[in-house]
């Protein structure tokens, strides 16, 4: 059994190319340079089970079609790091996920997080006061708390303390089957009691904005600090803007990091 992540989106929240924009990157043929907005999904078989799960982690204005390019027909689960709309703007699209199972979808997320989906789709969460019945996502909400971890399908999901410029989001680990992985985007620092739950990484996958300071996220420098100071056994830089050419930026990283692109698959 093994522990694989697809990186459906790694683009910041402009995405690449951006609208309006004749930069050589927007402009590049290389696909790994086109970045839809930020998204994962981590998939295993269930223990003692041939069942594979497959649970995805933040949904991006663009799920629809990074769930069809992948072929992905079900999901046991929505994992949620913030509220930014880059990361939760697919939530209506869920519903077809519901017609294929018949039944609800778990999401899980911080109370505020909940909160704020229960505002901004209140037509989902609050069915009843739509003037027409629609056909809308069924959702089951459960609040995760930082550094608490929990079992989900033969898997330790542990939400990870980071913070986006002031505002305290959440990155996750996964542990299965003695492998593991850490998901931290849209993260400008790390508080020090979440290092150590970085430490024994088979993968870890980190913002890495551009190569320019900025208040929200990491710059490449700083990504590649946080890789030196956990030293996982692979890195991967993700939530990219056009300020990075993929093929200059990877022919310059260091041995056991690269760069995410749309679509990468990894099998831990």
């Amino acid at each position: 059994m093994s522990l694989e992540l697809i990186c459906l989106g790694t683009g910041t929240s402009a995405g690449v190319p951006m609208i309006a924009c004749d930069c050589d990157v927007c402009r590049s043929p290389d696909p790994r340079d086109n970045r839809t907005r930020a998204s994962v999904m981590v998939r295993y078989r269930q223990e003692d089970s041939d069942v594979l799960r497959q649970l995805l982690i933040d949904t991006a204005p663009e799920m629809r079609q990074q769930m069809i390019r992948h072929r992905i027909n079900r999901l046991d689960g929505v994992f949620y790091t913030h509220a930014h709309a880059d990361h939760i703007f697919g939530l209506d699209d869920l519903r077809r996920f519901n017609a294929v199972s018949n039944g609800p979808i778990d999401l899980y997320a911080e109370p505020g997080v909940i909160e704020y989906l229960h505002s901004t789709f209140w037509y989902i969460f609050e069915p009843k006061k739509n003037v027409n019945q629609s056909f809308v996502a069924s959702l089951a909400a459960h609040p995760v708390e930082p550094n608490k971890p929990a079992f989900h399908f033969g898997a330790t999901w542990t939400p990870l303390r980071l913070l986006h410029g002031r505002l305290p989001i959440l990155g996750y680990r996964v542990d299965y089957q003695g492998s593991s992985l850490a998901y931290c985007t849209d993260v400008s620092s790390i508080p020090p009691e979440t290092y150590p739950l970085l430490q024994n990484l088979d993968l870890l996958v980190i913002d890495a904005l551009r190569y320019r300071h900025h208040p929200t996220h990491m710059t490449v420098d700083q990504a590649l600090d946080v890789i030196d100071q956990v030293k996982p056994r692979r890195s991967l830089l993700t939530h990219i803007a056009h300020d990075i050419s993929h093929a200059d930026l990877e022919s310059r990283l260091p041995a056991g990091v690269g760069l995410a692109f749309d679509g990468l698959c990894i099998t831990l």
